[in-house]
């Protein structure tokens, strides 16, 4: 970078769509160890209700941490307390990403709880509208990942139509169908969810729905989703994580990657 002129690089949205915006920073800035391949799959909890729990998913090595800000759900994060969560994973790990879920909520009432939170992702779970996609994005300037049931072949061609505007959506989170939006512990059929990744080999797939420590290694191999999203999976109880499971989830996507994407992988390139 010096040797042609310059003394400073500006990245912002490109670089908080990588799977670890930590590491795609060090590797921009050529720190110590920044060499070694880049996380291939990215990890999301999802559900944290407790700054604890905020705190111990930041340190285990998570990529992005998920605040329900659905009031229906049993995860739900009230408005007072999300920034307090979203501030005990930063402390606990700067680069981690903070995504804030919502379902069928007003683009207003998305900003007033960003607005506290500071969420560097918006993730939308309910019935909204490619449109409703887009006004979110030009709004916050936020990636947004867009959930959708998958329950059959239709589902699968039907993500095209998240995905052909270009501007829609940056991710979308494969779950099984479920009463309450997500959650509940219900696997996605992987034969659907291997033919989603097929269909749209450069869209960002993120795979959820009944994955735990035990079964998202061979989930992995079998699928390899951008990314994995768990919450009942590593949970002690309903609102509340178990750190051991935690830590045994990213344990297993790492060896899962280590096994599916050996060390002399492209490294993750900076390019939205």
């Amino acid at each position: 970078m010096g040797a042609a002129g310059a003394h400073a690089v500006l990245v912002g949205e490109a670089l908080m769509r990588q799977p670890s915006p930590g590491r795609a920073l060090a590797e921009l800035r050529g720190q110590a160890g920044a060499a070694a391949p880049a996380p291939r799959v990215a990890i999301k909890v999802c559900g944290v209700t407790v700054p604890d729990d905020a705190a111990m998913v930041a340190a285990a090595g998570v990529d992005y941490v998920g605040l329900n800000c659905w009031p229906a759900s049993r995860r739900h994060v009230v408005p007072d307390r999300l920034a307090l969560l979203a501030g005990a994973a930063r402390a606990a790990r700067p680069e981690i990403a903070v995504v804030g879920l919502f379902v069928d909520a007003y683009v207003d009432e998305i900003a007033a709880l960003h607005a506290a939170a500071r969420f560097d992702v918006v993730q939308l779970h309910g019935d909204e509208s490619v449109e409703t996609c887009q006004a979110v994005r030009r709004r916050l300037g936020l990636p947004v990942w867009k959930a959708v049931a998958i329950a059959g072949a239709d589902d699968v061609a039907g993500l095209r139509r998240w995905l052909e505007p270009g501007d829609a959506v940056d991710a979308i989170l494969l779950d099984a169908p479920s009463a309450g939006r997500g959650g509940s512990g219900t696997r996605i059929d992987p034969a659907l969810a291997t033919a989603a990744v097929r269909a749209y080999p450069s869209a960002r797939l993120v795979l959820a729905g009944g994955l735990d420590p035990d079964n998202v290694g061979a989930a992995i191999a079998e699928i390899r989703p951008w990314a994995v999203d768990v919450a009942s999976g590593v949970e002690l109880g309903p609102r509340l994580k178990d750190p051991e499971r935690v830590r045994a989830f990213v344990a297993a996507v790492r060896a899962a990657e280590r096994e599916a994407w050996p060390p002399a992988a492209v490294p993750v390139s900076l390019d939205p």
